[in-house]
Formats: structure tokens, sequence, C-alpha cells
């Protein structure tokens, strides 16, 4: 059982780091030879760890060879355009100006009733309020709105809204970020009068604290030591 487990392991460890060496997608953002891929990984890892007569590396050349042809396969992806036609597909119409594209639905084998749910998902009722609608390689769709009917923009109004920038993390789950020091300008000190405003003792007992691009600190501190403050 030991060995199993430890066999286990080793696959584990492996697999992730080959599903990292593929890069960084969400699940429903594969092309499709990328999850035929992580799929065939899945099942060699499970033969050796199933059984301990087979040799780990008999599950371990395969998956190398399949990972290295993912990113190769990707590598050309973005050389050749021909060829990410060819391994992905090219995206399709389903909607045109406020019209449905029947043969594409036909062609891609997707119900009316799905299309009408995705654009009810999206806050859109009204096929008629669609200037695009597009089936991704991915299997997305991507809804874009008619202009008179998209939300209004500040750009739309003539106006210049403040610049917001990512805000930076200074405690995450009572551990401190020293990177939020140099990217701030802020010190050490500075952070310790903010928390006791807060009447917390320490960064231990702050669940999360950010600075915003306009100089506004957020800090909220752990729920036990909240409670406790309000129950003295």
């Amino acid at each position: 059982m030991l060995i199993t487990a430890i066999r286990t392991l080793i696959l584990y460890f492996f697999v992730i780091a080959a599903l990292r060496l593929m890069g960084k997608r969400e699940i429903g953002q594969l092309q499709p030879f990328e999850l035929v891929v992580i799929l065939m990984i899945s099942d060699l890892a499970a033969i050796p760890s199933e059984d301990v007569g087979i040799p780990l590396i008999s599950g371990i050349i395969p998956m190398m060879v399949l990972v290295l042809m993912s990113i190769s396969l990707s590598y050309l992806e973005l050389k050749s355009e021909k060829a990410r036609d060819i391994l992905n597909g090219t995206p399709s119409i389903l909607i045109e100006r406020g019209r449905i594209v029947e043969h594409e639905l036909v062609r891609n084998r997707l119900p009316l009733t799905d299309l009408v749910e995705e654009l009810r998902m999206r806050s859109i009722p009204n096929i008629a309020d669609v200037e695009f609608a597009i089936l991704e390689t991915n299997g997305q769709i991507s809804v874009l709105p008619k202009s008179s009917k998209r939300p209004v923009t500040p750009e739309d109004l003539k106006l210049q809204p403040a610049y917001e920038g990512l805000p930076i993390v200074f405690i995450m789950d009572g551990i401190l970020q020293e990177r939020a020091f140099d990217l701030s300008g802020k010190d050490r000190a500075w952070l310790d009068r903010q928390i006791k405003k807060h009447k917390l003792k320490g960064i231990e007992e702050v669940l999360f604290a950010c600075l915003d691009s306009s100089d506004h600190l957020y800090l909220q501190g752990k729920e036990r030591y909240t409670k406790k403050k309000q129950q003295a």
C-alpha cells in the first residue's frame, strides 16, 4: 500500500507539472487538441498508479510525449494561421445584425433553444437587439449587442473618469505581503496605525487589507477577533 501511495504521489505531481507546461487555460477555454491531451494524460497516469507491476516510466514517457506534442502544436498555432484553423476550426456567426444564421446552427448542431438561453443569461431577451453572436472555437458564445442596446459608457457621455489601477494587497488572511510596501511607497508604521484604527492588535487579526489607486485602504478583520470586540 505504501508503494502504491508513493507511486500515485509521483504521478500526481508529474501530471500537475505537465499541465503547468501546457499553459494557463480554464477547462472551458481549452481547444479540442488540448482537451484530448488532458484526457489521454489522465488515462496514462491511472494505469501505473493502479498496477504496481507496471514501471512508472511506462506511464511517464507517453505523458512526456503528449506534453511535448501539445507545446509544439501551440507554437505552431502562433506561427501559422492555416494550422490554427485546421487544429481549432474557425468561429461561426450565429446571429448577424439581428437575424439568426440558421445554416450555422445546423452545421454546429446547436439547438435554437440553447442560443436563446445563452442570450437570456447575458440579459438580452430579444434576438433583434443582437448585432453579432459568434460561436468561438472553444465552444463559448460571444454576444455583441447593438450600439443602441449596450450599456452607456463614460465615453458616450464625454466624461473622463479618474484612473483606476490594480489595488495593492497588504495583508492576505493574516499574512503580510512585503512587496506591497515597495509598490505603494507606504511603510510598516503606516500599516500598523491603520490596523489600530480598526481596533485590531496586529496583522494576524486581519483577514484582508488592500489599498486602491485613490489611496483608500480597505481593511477587514478576521471574524473570530471582530466578534470578540463586539461582545466585549
